[in-house]
């Protein structure tokens, strides 16, 4: 049960007093009038210096002046990004404690036991954005292009490895799935994330990632060679660069991602942080940061979010039974 903001300022305005109204808001277990009044911690399941982790700080940057205190940005990578929502276990569901839920939460539960419950042990705040995917490869790599990529793989079966951020997430799993359909056996390198990729490529230990696009500045400079994107269509920033399902494999990739928080939050907690985050999606600075990666706006609210989620949990549970990966992974 949760009490209406304007009927407790109308019991103050008529002189019912402050004690009533804070008698009331005791009695129903919540403080809503003073929510938030202290540092929210949002929790960001990737490594300092990465793209998602430059696109979290600017939506939390954002998110505090909406709110008016602090978000502070609380890194855990590991685990295909999933340790911000095993944390929501422990945590008190006040609002206080958030994390982005990236597409890992609902994927990697079918392929080894988690400790949560990516629907029931989860509050779905607000949906913000996606990523965008992509294939780069070094400029002396002996493929120039996807249908040569392919071609080279079977020419050397297993003899080429990619970096990805992780057994299990989108970026490891959208390139198993190409490689099922073109008939190719890849070697994966899992990573903690994208700034540890470049890392290794630009260094020369691996001559090919699979990743948001991070790589995009390095394509830009000449650094990297972009072989496909992993979208519905061609990616704007990279008209010439066709897709893995226009070169000639059935592979679309899009991944969704949002805030979440501990199962059982009061609605009118909801409501206002879902309310700080929409309005960051109007924020300059946020879209520039967008733009920045190359990820598009894809607000869901509270109630379309929470259903993306039970859709996409059945979705990830098909994807996963499909490349044979169930139980592939060592419990958590």
């Amino acid at each position: 049960m949760t009490t209406n903001p304007l009927n407790r300022r109308q019991l103050v305005q008529c002189g019912l007093g402050a004690t009533l109204t804070g008698a009331l808001g005791t009695a129903l277990g919540v403080t809503l009038s003073s929510f938030p009044s202290r540092p929210i911690t949002l929790i960001v399941p990737w490594p300092v210096g990465g793209g998602s982790d430059a696109v979290m700080r600017a939506f939390a940057e954002s998110a505090s002046r909406a709110l008016g205190v602090p978000m502070v940005v609380d890194n855990k990578p590991g685990v295909g990004g999933t340790l911000g929502a095993s944390a929501m276990l422990h945590a008190k569901p006040d609002g206080y404690t958030l994390t982005q839920l990236p597409l890992g939460v609902y994927r990697l539960p079918h392929m080894q036991k988690m400790p949560f419950d990516p629907v029931k042990d989860l509050t779905h705040v607000v949906g913000l954005t996606g990523y965008t995917f992509g294939l780069a490869a070094t400029l002396d790599a002996p493929f120039k292009t996807l249908k040569e990529l392919v071609a080279y793989a079977k020419a050397h079966p297993g003899q080429v490895a990619y970096g990805h951020t992780g057994t299990g997430t989108t970026p490891h799993l959208a390139i198993e799935e190409f490689a099922l359909k073109a008939g190719i056996v890849l070697q994966d390198i899992p990573y903690k994330g994208t700034a540890d990729i470049l890392q290794a490529i630009l260094g020369g230990h691996i001559a090919l990632m699979s990743g948001t696009t991070e790589f995009a500045p390095h394509v830009r400079l000449g650094k990297l060679r972009l072989l496909a994107t992993l979208g519905r269509e061609r990616n704007k920033a990279f008209p010439d660069v066709p897709t893995v399902k226009e070169s000639g494999w059935d592979t679309v990739t899009e991944s969704p991602f949002g805030i979440g928080g501990p199962k059982q939050m009061d609605p009118e907690v909801v409501r206002v942080l879902h309310d700080a985050f929409k309005k960051t999606l109007e924020d300059p600075k946020v879209l520039d940061t967008l733009d920045k990666f190359y990820q598009p706006v894809m607000y869901m609210n509270t109630a379309d979010y929470t259903q993306y989620a039970s859709r996409t949990l059945q979705h990830e549970k098909a994807t996963i039974e499909r490349l044979r990966l169930a139980g592939k992974l060592p419990p958590y």
